[in-house]
């Protein structure tokens, strides 16, 4: 059976980011923009991840241009960016497509999991992925990274 684990991203350095490295952890996946109202939410994805990353929670950032062409910059200048003016010190791939034909593989078996209405319809759209590859939970673009339901849900993945 085909898990989260069995994709591979090139992280935003140009290094293989094999999702399997993080076996036995639980992901926040989240696709990601710069220049999107949403953006600030870097700023709680940084926090879960300072807060949770110690008890073995991922947090990856998959930044995409596919809703408002809202990350139009090179890999550099989002890696820059991100840095700079949220302190971002989670993983970040490169940028990919999370819809459509086009879009990484991850996001085309999350669809085959979740059917069309699970896919992103937006920038920061989060996905949880449990510690073993499982796509464990699903959470809309304006489901803020410190809701409530987020919490319990990286809660019971991370005793999970």
């Amino acid at each position: 059976m085909t898990t989260a684990h069995d994709f591979s991203f090139t992280s935003i350095e140009g290094k293989p980011l094999k999702l399997a490295d993080y076996a036995g952890k639980p992901i926040l996946l989240v696709n990601t923009a710069s220049a999107c109202g949403l953006t600030p939410q870097y700023e709680g994805l940084q926090k879960l991840w300072d807060e949770k990353g110690k008890d073995g929670l991922v947090v990856l950032g998959v930044p995409s241009n596919d809703f408002g062409a809202q990350e139009p910059g090179s890999e550099a200048e989002v890696a820059e960016f991100c840095q700079v003016r949220y302190g971002v010190s989670f993983p970040l791939t490169s940028k990919n497509p999370v819809i459509g034909k086009d879009a990484h593989p991850l996001y085309k078996w999350i669809g085959e999991q979740t059917g069309e209405a699970g896919l992103p319809k937006w920038n920061f759209h989060k996905y949880l992925i449990g510690k073993d590859g499982a796509l464990v939970g699903t959470f809309g673009s304006m489901t803020a990274p410190d809701a409530p339901e987020i919490a319990a849900a990286i809660d019971a993945a991370l005793k999970g």
